[in-house]
């Protein structure tokens, strides 16, 4: 596909006709430094490159370079390739209904032209000199013969320079970072015969060298560490054929964060993929949690769209429930044909630092003293996952213990929730509360009740209290998360974490704040991590504090799914109702609600 792409002697690019124009005209597709890398990078994978090498400054607002080892283009070609909607990859409105390359719209350089200043330095192999072409907002202002190495560099300086409302919107230079990091480190999954190189400020941020397979840049990209959790996936049909890797249930994450998904060699976001892998775990992971996933899809370009975004980062499939429940059934497959249940491992006594803590499950306190890693839970046998009793317990007993530390403060005004006049009747679904007050059926969400009841307890008292660690834990990051860590690192040192860098992608934790009592695994703080990943732009440090925060509470609160028992949910309500504001949790959602008898009347028609 692309060698024959570029083993054409003639000139390749073309302007298109209004009508195939008009189908494809996407709009803006430069929204953010990451938009500009990625259409670059399509443009380096479809010119059949081996090497590409990313440069930036200024968090890629300053500059950004993108350096490929591909088949280069002719002065002709340099020289239409910054009007929109000129492109060698497609000829008529029915190429559309088989794109076989990355790029496609022929919008990307005049995008990118249209908000910086873009210079493009290409040859081809048979060509003697090579060309270099300048542009910006005004269009091409020069076009001159130059010496070159055979392939394409583009240098994009001054991003947004004439549209500075789209730089006010910019998130921090790290997050930035993070987004391209991100982008390339996909791209190195999905691509392992390119190597890719990452450069930020002068520093070496991602090296992903050429390799055989996609789990030989798993390795390199995420650590040993999840690559010895994944099962192999290869599953083919009449439709799809499937293959890369998911996780056993051992490793999870609180978002997606740890899922990649290709089409066609295309990084896409798929919801409807993550779901279709997560009903193949059935029961093997619990609420909320999501396992790690690298999966390529190899599908009939005739039955995938797209087209309906401009980033090209969605697709529509006109067979989308039966490519999905092929997804879910090689899940199935691989994880009912694997060993699931995680094995006792014991520490080395000579070893500092060991990679995984697990809280034990029963009182024999030698077993945590010599480190012996007691499993939670055995995944052979699908059961409804219920967090242990004893977690509960520990949860609730910790922001007890912060509250009874803090002076009650006078509110301006009494709650009307007052928890005498509370009568607790019992538990719904394990995640509701279900009591009577003044004549009210009252329903309390657990969950974010106590995420109240920790996030005001961590407010008024950021110097908590912290508790070293019996035994380090040991963080092996990937390049997207060790970026987005290191922003955030000063204001969780300054809540209680301990975190010191330990090798090139390892980070040590040595102490933790009090309320998580003691650290059942890594997860607590790679969810802190993948939390912190998804919040929008930062003004300051005070919001910076406030998703910290709110993050901590939401991680040491009682989960949805814990079955309480009645004098735990009245110790909850207690608690509840010493909050300056008890009905909503830091994330704005309800922490309860109430029926009156009439309401109640009305719902069962009731007339007397």
């Amino acid at each position: 596909m692309v060698d024959d792409a570029c083993d054409v002697d003639s000139n390749r690019i073309h302007l298109l006709d209004e009508s195939t124009i008009s189908k494809i005209a996407a709009g803006e597709v430069i929204e953010r430094p990451a938009s500009a890398v990625k259409e670059l990078l399509d443009n380096s994978i479809d010119a059949g490159a081996t090497e590409i090498k990313v440069e930036i400054e200024g968090s890629g607002v300053k500059k950004i370079s993108v350096r490929d080892n591909g088949c280069g283009m002719s002065h002709v070609d340099a020289s239409m390739a910054f009007k929109k909607h000129t492109t060698s990859k497609l000829s008529s409105i029915d190429d559309l209904e088989t794109v076989h390359t990355l790029g496609f719209r022929g919008e990307a350089l005049s995008s990118m032209s249209a908000v910086a200043k873009v210079t493009l330095t290409t040859r081809r192999s048979r060509d003697v000199a090579g060309t270099k072409v300048t542009a910006g907002s005004d269009g091409v202002e020069s076009i001159s013969e130059v010496g070159a190495p055979v392939g394409t560099t583009v240098e994009v300086a001054d991003l947004f320079h004439s549209t500075p409302a789209r730089r006010k919107y910019l998130k921090s230079s790290r997050t930035e970072l993070a987004h391209i990091t991100e982008v390339l480190t996909n791209y190195a999954i999905a691509h392992p015969n390119i190597s890719f190189t990452l450069i930020n400020e002068g520093k070496i941020v991602l090296r992903s060298p050429a390799t055989a397979n996609m789990f030989d840049n798993i390795v390199h990209i995420h650590g040993a560490e999840v690559a010895r959790s994944l099962v192999p996936i290869v599953w083919e049909n009449d439709l799809v054929k499937i293959s890369g890797y998911v996780s056993k249930p051992e490793l999870s994450r609180s978002g997606s964060d740890l899922q990649s998904f290709y089409i066609n060699g295309r990084s896409i976001s798929s919801k409807a993929i993550s779901n279709a892998i997560r009903l193949g775990y059935y029961t093997l992971l619990p609420k909320g949690r999501y396992p790690a996933a690298f999966l390529s899809l190899k599908i009939d370009p005739s039955i995938v769209d797209v087209n309906v975004h401009p980033r090209k980062t969605e697709v529509r499939l006109s067979h989308e429930k039966e490519i999905m429940d092929a997804v879910t059934a090689a899940v199935e497959k691989a994880l009912s044909s694997t060993h699931l249940v995680p094995e006792i491992k014991v520490k080395d006594k000579h070893s500092p630092i060991q990679k995984v803590l697990y809280e034990p499950v029963d009182e024999d306190e030698n077993k945590f003293q010599n480190n012996i890693q007691v499993p939670t839970r055995v995944f052979e046998e699908p059961a409804p996952y219920h967090p242990p009793t004893k977690d509960t317990e520990r949860r609730l007993k910790a922001s007890s213990r912060l509250q009874s530390r803090l002076e009650s403060s006078p509110r301006e005004e009494e709650s009307a929730f007052v928890a005498d006049d509370v009568k607790v009747m019992g538990q719904f679904e394990d995640l509701y509360i279900v009591a009577e007050v003044e004549k009210k059926l009252l329903l309390i969400d657990q969950h974010a009740a106590h995420e109240r009841i920790m996030y005001e307890r961590v407010l008024d008292s950021r110097d908590m209290g912290w508790q070293e660690l019996l035994n380090p834990v040991t963080l092996e990051l990937n390049p997207k998360e060790k970026i987005i860590l290191e922003e955030f690192i000063p204001f969780l040192e300054e809540v209680g974490f301990s975190i010191s860098e330990f090798g090139p992608s390892t980070y040590v934790v040595t102490t933790v704040p009090i309320i998580f009592g003691r650290m059942g695994s890594p997860d607590v703080v790679h969810d802190i991590v993948s939390d912190l990943l998804s919040v929008g732009r930062i003004k300051d440090d005070t919001e910076i504090y406030g998703h910290v925060f709110s993050t901590m509470a939401c991680r040491a609160a009682i989960k949805a799914g814990a079955v309480c028992n009645k004098e735990q949910m009245a110790d909850l309500i207690r608690q509840l109702k010493n909050c300056k504001n008890p009905y909503t949790c830091p994330h704005g959602r309800p922490t309860m609600i109430s029926f009156a008898r009439e309401e109640l009347d009305r719902m069962f028609k009731r007339t007397g």
